[in-house]
């Protein structure tokens, strides 16, 4: 599998994604051991992206030429508690920042559900946690180094004028190294999940459910009367208490799992027990297998106002996409000024699909669910599966041609382009 090459880096064949669904079609995976071993990989190709860690499902991490991982340079985790700021290398999984920031007795302000992910593919894609006042994590980005088509290392500040163009920019832009993000001081989390929440309480009381904790996730297949299961993960110094019932819901007497069919231990500690904010923010366990594995995922990002129209528009989809789905899961996104996230000025609700591994049955489905919410103005995650292209996307992202002239002046020979940046318009 794997072949030694010169004395600079190891490479190997790129192989899989995590979910199985997408095989790369980069000829090489090259894994260079410094800054400098990456800046003469870029420098002497003519196509090349960066890969993370493998959690997208799509091809937006491959590459017509050769791919590129970080994971043998150094994870560098530097807190400088004067500016509230942390630098860290990309290929860094949140779960590693996370422990070394809570050891240093910092924290970030939110999570994903998987803390597995690397620092620098969640920003790119835009990836986020929830909350009614949280941003995605990209929101939390000061700074990034990256580095371009000719070579150069290059760093942009929050502030300059490229810098909202250059943090959610799905790799077209060079590979980011390092990134620093804004931290706050630790705190500690308690989690609490209800079980019985109707859909007529959870839409008449739309604002207060997703208000009712620091961070909420209402999880259904779109089909019965009644959601499946609620999650409230509430800060500590928020409420001493948590709802004895919610709206109808009540507390589940034992610990769940957002799948039922998947082994309770990999979730996050419940039932009220407080811990670390990185412990119980995410719903899976660093040290675990994360979610299901055989699986597909999409998501969707609804402007806040057309919630309820987005919510009535799946549950009439519902009988005909629940077979394919193991949970669909509905959070609540705050809004940003970053040029390709999903949340670019405008407050979101986020519908996450967990489907089964059907792919063909899968995108049929995607396609009916975007007739139903694209005319409501929503937003696909960059790093999962959906089926709308150029056309349909650009109108969706106010400053879409901007994010496409930057790339364009910043690679104009397409060194980081490939059929993913072409298909949503971006190059190409």
């Amino acid at each position: 599998m794997t072949s030694p090459t010169t004395s600079s880096a190891r490479t190997l064949v790129p192989g899989l994604n995590w979910a199985g669904n997408h095989r790369y079609a980069a000829a090489r995976l090259h894994r260079p051991r410094s800054v400098e071993q990456l800046r003469e990989l870029v420098a002497g190709s003519r196509r090349l992206r960066a890969l993370g860690t493998r959690h997208c499902f799509n091809d937006v991490a491959d590459s017509p030429g050769d791919l590129v991982t970080l994971r043998d340079l150094p994870a560098g985790v530097d807190v400088d508690g004067d500016r509230a700021v942390v630098r860290v290398g990309a290929g860094t999984s949140y779960g590693v920042l996370a422990q070394r920031l809570h050891e240093a007795g910092w924290a970030l302000r939110t999570m994903a559900s998987l803390p597995h992910i690397s620092v620098a593919g969640a920003v790119a894609t835009a990836t986020h946690g929830s909350g009614d006042r949280t941003q995605n994590l990209a929101a939390d980005v000061r700074a990034l180094e990256l580095v371009g088509a000719d070579g150069g290392l290059r760093r942009v500040e929050r502030g300059e004028e490229e810098f909202a163009g250059s943090v959610v920019a799905v790799g077209a832009l060079g590979v980011v190294t390092a990134l620093e993000l804004d931290v706050v001081p630790t705190y500690e989390v308690r989690q609490d999940v209800y079980s019985g929440l109707s859909f007529a309480a959870f839409t008449e009381n739309f604002d207060a459910v997703t208000s009712a904790a620091y961070s909420v996730s209402v999880y259904t297949t779109w089909v019965g009367e009644d959601t499946a299961q609620v999650w409230l993960k509430t800060r500590l110094a928020d409420s001493a208490a948590a709802p004895a019932e919610l709206f109808g819901a009540r507390p589940a007497s034992e610990p769940l799992h957002p799948l039922p069919e998947v082994d309770v231990r990999n979730a996050t500690e419940q039932l009220g027990v407080p811990g670390p904010w990185h412990e119980r923010l995410p719903h899976f366990r660093f040290s675990f297998q994360p979610s299901n594995g055989e699986e597909l995922q999409a998501e969707y990002f609804v402007e806040r106002t057309r919630a309820l129209a987005a919510i009535e528009a799946l549950r009439g989809l519902g009988p005909s996409i629940a077979p394919l789905l193991h949970m669909c899961e509905v959070r609540t996104v705050a809004a940003d000024d970053l040029w390709l996230s999903s949340t670019f000025e405008r407050d979101a609700v986020a519908f996450h699909f967990t489907f089964k591994q059907r792919q063909p049955e899968v995108i049929a489905a995607l396609v009916r669910i975007e007739e139903a919410l694209l005319p409501l103005g929503a937003r696909p995650h960059w790093g999962k599966l959906f089926a709308a292209g150029a056309d349909a996307l650009a109108g969706l992202y106010p400053r879409f041609a901007d994010a496409r002239a930057l790339v364009a002046r910043r690679d104009p020979d397409g060194t980081f382009a490939n059929a993913f940046t072409d298909r949503i318009g971006l190059t190409g």
